[in-house]
């Protein structure tokens, strides 16, 4: 009888799956009936979760990386108690529904990450599996098991295939995380047909490579998913994967292991078809036997229990270790970012300064122990991102604690594992390469701004100010590109105190991820009095430097390493008779947040002389300077040679701004 319940809900997962999509005529029904068998044991027999507190902490993470499947997670969720209605369901895919296309971070209760972009959801579990490896490490002992949770994953052929897969599974089996466990739908089918097209290799070799556990199963055999499950959780040394052999669109008759069930509806005769197949009545759809419910109940209820076991023990530290219980209590409650300009190291007005990636490096080591659960780390650039958090070691396997994180030549791997981290919560954590690189890791970047995921990015390297190593390195459309994508923070500070500030800001950010974009050359340290403080920084443009004269003949608006060329060409203007203003420009995002008054008192509207310097694409800069205005920036790519002969080259100089007012 209880073999019979478990096939039972099975199937109901599948006919959830197959009427929610006809109904919408759109989606994909083939995956959810593929590995429905496996999705019923893992959520009714192994899957720690309170449907009654979806973001209870200590829960098992679950991801559906294959998020075109969205209909099997909506139909486990709606199955489970969480708050998703049947009429969420048939409400698949519409306007204002809780179902959309592909889950979403947010917007559904029970939904740890927003996936779809195949690879993603399988290098970001990566990052919530070392974001449980390090609590626990800091909060468990022999008294208390505090952090001690899986994260699994269903993953699909097309996750495999993705190249972030690869960077993200050679962390995870070098980190040996072993309570991540991924479950592998390998049904063998892709859009375009049998993956044979596109997809021979031998993942069963690869992931053994990689230092993975691995198992091959028969995904519709609920004893043998079981038992691959225990031993995947057994193995603490090893991250497992558990190869399921299934059929897409299992039970269909005519659409049964083909392409024709992976991205389109059944169409209603081959669902009354299947129906029949299954035992269901073919007439009657969205149906759920009272038994399937008792049976997710079951669970539920289990991990009700889980989580009251749990809140006793976070109880008891009160008394026993109450240093503990407030680090553990304020790590989770994110109320760890308090009195940040305490700890912010304020730099002295010089001439020749440094490097804004050396200021940040300083900012990190200042603030490190004022928030101990900052962890990060770079892919592979450490001695050149300034990024190392210095006194607590690397993180690895022997020194989980460890803050250092060392990513390897892994930019899109490093940056799904960075959202991972902040999605599991308990830690603030950062990546760092170089500004260039954002090309490689931009979908992971997308992934947190979709997510509104205060993740945060340290880009070094920023500019043409590279110099030798040359185009290859050299970032010039991708100031514009970021600004470009809604929900980035995009910070390009211009000196070292702006630096702090841009550090405090991004970690008080909560709307989406924060980028700082940071130089490998020297800027000068500006002076700073109460007119002009570099907590200015948090509005996005202020006067740095008023003009020297008696009136304000015009604006020069600059960020980063520019700056000191407005600040030289102002001088020289001076001289001249003419007065402009110089504004620094660290953040378009911030400044547009900031009420018009504001905007005004910053870029007056009848001053219309305006020019725009940055080492960079113009794009864009036109929307501050109007029809009159000039940008002066970089609009081809760059050379190989020194950064100041570069800056000569492309005439990013203080000449160029002096002309535009001569």
């Amino acid at each position: 009888m209880e073999q019979n319940l478990y096939q039972l809900s099975a199937h109901t997962i599948r006919t959830l799956s197959m009427d929610a999509v006809q109904k919408a005529n759109s989606g994909h029904p083939g995956m959810p009936m593929g590995m429905a068998d496996v999705a019923t044991i893992l959520w009714s027999k192994f899957l720690k979760h309170n449907p009654e507190n979806p973001n209870w902490f200590d829960r098992d993470r679950f991801i559906l990386s294959a998020g075109h499947g969205s209909m099997l997670l909506y139909s486990l969720l709606h199955l489970s108690g969480y708050d998703v209605n049947m009429e969420d369901l048939k409400s698949f895919r519409q306007m204002g529904s809780i179902t959309p296309g592909h889950p979403e971070f947010g917007m559904t209760p029970g939904v740890e990450m927003t996936t779809g972009p195949l690879g993603q959801g399988f290098a970001t579990g990566v990052g919530m599996a070392m974001a449980e490896r390090f609590l626990g490490a800091k909060f468990n002992d022999e008294a208390h098991t505090l952090v001690d949770h899986y994260t699994y994953a269903i993953v699909s052929d097309g996750d495999l295939m993705e190249g972030v897969s690869h960077e993200a599974a050679s962390l995870a089996g070098h980190l040996k995380l072993g309570k991540l466990i991924y479950l592998y739908d390998a049904n063998s089918i892709s859009i375009e047909g049998d993956t044979d097209l596109a997809f021979t290799e031998n993942v069963v070799e690869r992931f053994l490579a990689y230092g993975w556990q691995v198992m091959e199963i028969d995904g519709h055999n609920h004893g043998e998913i079981a038992g691959a499950i225990i031993s995947a959780q057994k193995n603490t040394n090893k991250p497992s994967l558990i190869v399921c052999r299934t059929k897409i669109g299992f039970g269909s008759p005519n659409k049964e292991g083909k392409e024709s069930s992976h991205g389109s509806p059944l169409g209603e005769d081959e669902i009354r078809l299947t129906k029949e197949v299954y035992g269901f009545d073919p007439n009657r759809s969205f149906v759920v036997d009272p038994g399937v419910y008792e049976l997710f109940a079951l669970r539920a209820k289990d991990g009700a229990i889980a989580q009251l076991d749990w809140q006793a023990k976070i109880d008891s530290l009160k008394n026993s270790d109450p240093e503990k219980y407030q680090a553990i209590h304020s790590w989770i409650q994110k109320d760890y970012i308090n009195d940040l300009d305490s700890c912010l190291p304020h730099f002295e007005a010089d001439d020749k300064g440094m490097a804004t990636r050396a200021s940040s490096g300083k900012v990190i080591n200042a603030i490190k122990d004022a928030l101990p659960n900052l962890i990060g780390g770079s892919a592979d650039l450490g001695p050149s991102t300034k990024t190392d958090i210095e006194g607590y070691g690397s993180f690895t396997v022997k020194n989980p604690t460890g803050r250092t994180i060392h990513f390897g030549v892994r930019e899109f791997g490093m940056a799904a594992a960075v959202n991972g981290m902040m999605l599991h919560g308990g830690v603030h954590a950062f990546g760092a390469t170089f500004f260039v690189f954002t090309d490689y890791l931009r979908p992971a970047l997308r992934l947190a701004a979709l997510m509104k995921l205060p993740s945060i990015f340290v880009m070094t390297h920023d500019s043409i100010g590279l110099g030798e190593d040359g185009p290859t390195h050299q970032p010039i459309e991708h100031l514009a590109s970021l600004r470009a994508m809604p929900n980035v923070l995009v910070i390009r500070p211009a000196d070292a105190n702006e630096v702090s500030q841009a550090w405090k800001t991004a970690l008080e950010h909560t709307r989406g991820p924060s980028v700082l974009v940071l130089t490998r050359q020297n800027v000068p340290t500006y002076p700073r009095t109460e007119t002009n403080p570099a907590s200015l920084l948090s509005k996005g443009a202020y006067i740095l430097s008023a003009s020297p004269t008696s009136k304000v003949d015009g604006i020069v608006m600059a960020t980063g390493s520019e700056v000191q060329l407005a600040m030289q060409a102002q001088a020289v203007l001076a001289e001249k008779g003419v007065g402009v203003q110089v504004v620094s420009m660290p953040s378009w995002e911030l400044f547009e947040l900031q009420p018009e008054e504001y905007k005004q008192q910053v870029l007056p509207a009848d001053i219309t002389k305006r020019v725009s310097i940055e080492a960079g694409s113009t794009f864009g800069w036109q929307k501050y300077l109007g029809l009159q205005g000039k940008a002066i920036g970089v609009d081809s790519f760059g050379e190989s040679a020194p950064y100041k002969e570069l800056y000569a080259h492309f005439n990013i100089t203080k000449e160029a701004i002096i002309d535009y007012f001569s």
